[in-house]
């Protein structure tokens, strides 16, 4: 009985995880209450730069899809986010597949309270990161604060 139920039990989170609608609703209702979405720049009233800071923006699509934009100014891309969670102390932990980079990154984002946006981390698929513990790896420089532009 109890080896019927769990199996049961594993198929159903199994279904849940890889339904695209659930998934769906569950990812934009995630970055949706968390706060994330919209646009965000270190300086709003600057124009998007890659040395000077990109616009950021995310927002959910009418089929239910969360995408991720970057400007850079002289380039542009979006990107679908694939899993959005919160964890105990509050950090984003989303996951992004860049086609154009062939992989997927995960970063941990934070809202403080007077609600500036800051990476925590970035990684790769393979564990190596850009951003740990707020700062720069390769500079070791804070992350800078991020606000709302919309």
């Amino acid at each position: 009985m109890t080896r019927c139920l769990s199996r049961w039990t594993a198929a159903v989170v199994l279904w849940i995880a890889f339904s695209p609608l659930g998934h769906a609703d569950t990812l934009a209702a995630t970055v949706e209450q968390w706060g994330l979405l919209g646009s965000w720049a270190v300086d709003c009233a600057a124009r998007p730069d890659r040395d000077k800071g990109a616009l950021l923006t995310y927002e959910i699509r009418k089929d239910g899809r969360v995408m991720y934009r970057r400007n850079f100014g002289d380039a542009r891309d979006e990107n679908e986010v694939v899993s959005a969670t919160v964890n105990a102390e509050g950090l984003l932990n989303v996951m992004v597949f860049f086609p154009s980079l062939h992989q997927t990154r995960e970063f941990g984002l934070m809202l403080s309270k007077n609600g500036d946006l800051r990476a925590i981390y970035n990684r790769s698929e393979r564990g190596e990161y850009t951003i740990r513990d707020g700062r720069y790896v390769k500079t070791g420089a804070p992350t800078p604060a991020q606000q709302r532009c919309d």
